[in-house]
This record gives structure tokens, C-alpha cells and sequence, in this order.
């Protein structure tokens, strides 16, 4: 008998656990980077460090709270208008249930006989995923994302702040990029192992754009030291 790991149970989390982390990594790379770029004293760099880590946790567990509870309304809302059709107009709603699964390929009387013994059943839970598309892999869970993006960033943005701490200041910039680099493979790798995703095109992403963020914040910084 075949055995099959489905891993969309894991998209919630998972998507906030990298978002998280590799928004963490990023931005305090980044934001080391460029503040060390624009000559400024080493307790100033670690003090920005730990404000910007601070900072990026409450930011990001509100920011995903918010957005995940918004989501959550909108699927709400339409369950509420779902709930009322079926009160309302349960003869239409089978009939509707009934077109969805004709256009999946059954024919129209066995369509209809599934239609019905599904809404005999559960007519609410029929309908939410195969007529609106939710289902419970997906339903939003806001203080989850929020826990999962607020921790993630904390985890991701470690590496770099330690690496801040710990080198000397003629190569602290160059230390936190190769810490981070190490870091977003890590990352990539192990997004695309909880994933099922291929591991090669997943980190290359990650460490093409991490670059880029990087060198971009790097330059900022530099021509601002370079005019102040």
C-alpha cells in the first residue's frame, strides 16, 4: 500500500516561520551593515542591532496578526452569507454544489447524488470547501502567525547581532555577511526539506536576494557616512 506525506497542513506555520526568519536575518544584517557602512562607533552599531531586533519582533507579530485576523473576517463573512443561503435557499445551494462537481468531471445525476449526500451530511462544511475553498489546512490562525513570525524573527536575527558582538571592528562587516549568507542557506534548505520543495532553487532564491539586501543597505550606508 502507498504512502503519501502531504505537506499542506504544514503552509500556515511554515510560511510564517520563514517569512520570520528570513525577514530577521535580512533586516538586521541590513541594518548592521549599513549602519557599520556609514563609519559609525561600535556601541552604535550594536545598540541599533538591538533596537532593530527588538523592534522587527513587535513589528512583525503585529503586522502577521493583523493580516492573518483580516483574512480570518473575510472567511468568516463568507461563511455567514453561506450559512444564510442554506437557510434560506437549500434547494439552489444543492443545485450549486451539484454544477461544481459537474465541472470536476462527474456526470449530472451522479453529481447531484454526491451533492446531497454531502449536504445531508454537513451542508455548511460541503460548501466551504468546495464551493468558497476553505478547509482547515488553511484557515487562518492569527496568534499562531503571530507567535511564529515574532519568534522566527528573533531566531533569524540572532546570528547576525552575535556576529556583530563577537568581531572585532576591522572585519565586523565582513563577518556578519558570511554569518548571514550561512545563516539564509541554512534556512533555504530546511524551508525546502519541510516543504517537499527542491533544496537548490529554494536557497539559491534565498541567497540571491539576501545579497541583494545586503549590498543595497551597504551602499546606503556608505554614501550617507561618506556626506555626513
Amino acid at each position: 500500500m502507498a504512502t503519501h506525506i502531504h505537506r499542506t497542513h504544514r503552509a500556515g506555520w511554515l510560511r510564517a516561520a520563514v517569512l520570520g526568519a528570513n525577514d530577521g536575518l535580512l533586516s538586521m544584517s541590513s541594518l548592521m551593515i549599513g549602519v557599520a557602512a556609514a563609519q559609525t562607533h561600535p556601541r552604535g552599531i550594536l545598540a541599533a542591532g538591538v533596537a532593530g531586533l527588538a523592534a522587527g519582533m513587535l513589528s512583525m507579530g503585529a503586522g502577521e496578526y493583523v493580516s492573518v485576523s483580516a483574512q480570518s473576517d473575510i472567511e468568516h463573512a463568507d461563511i455567514e452569507i453561506e450559512q444564510l443561503a442554506l437557510e434560506t435557499e437549500y434547494p439552489e445551494e444543492v443545485a450549486e454544489l451539484a454544477r461544481i462537481y459537474v465541472r470536476r468531471g462527474l456526470d449530472p445525476e451522479l453529481a447531484r447524488q454526491v451533492a446531497e449526500k454531502l449536504m445531508a451530511y454537513d451542508a455548511l462544511a460541503a460548501h466551504m470547501r468546495d464551493d468558497i475553498g476553505i478547509s482547515d489546512a488553511s484557515s487562518p490562525q492569527p496568534i499562531i502567525a503571530a507567535l511564529t513570525s515574532s519568534v522566527s524573527f528573533a531566531i533569524g536575527g540572532v546570528g547576525p547581532l552575535l556576529a556583530a558582538f563577537v568581531a572585532p571592528p576591522s572585519t565586523l562587516i565582513a563577518t556578519i555577511v558570511a554569518v548571514s549568507l550561512a545563516f539564509l542557506m541554512v534556512l533555504g534548505i530546511s524551508a525546502a526539506r519541510l516543504s517537499g520543495a527542491p533544496i537548490i532553487p529554494g536557497t539559491s532564491r534565498i541567497l540571491t536576494w539576501g545579497v541583494i539586501a545586503m549590498a543595497g543597505t551597504g551602499i546606503v550606508g556608505a554614501l550617507f557616512g561618506a556626506h555626513i
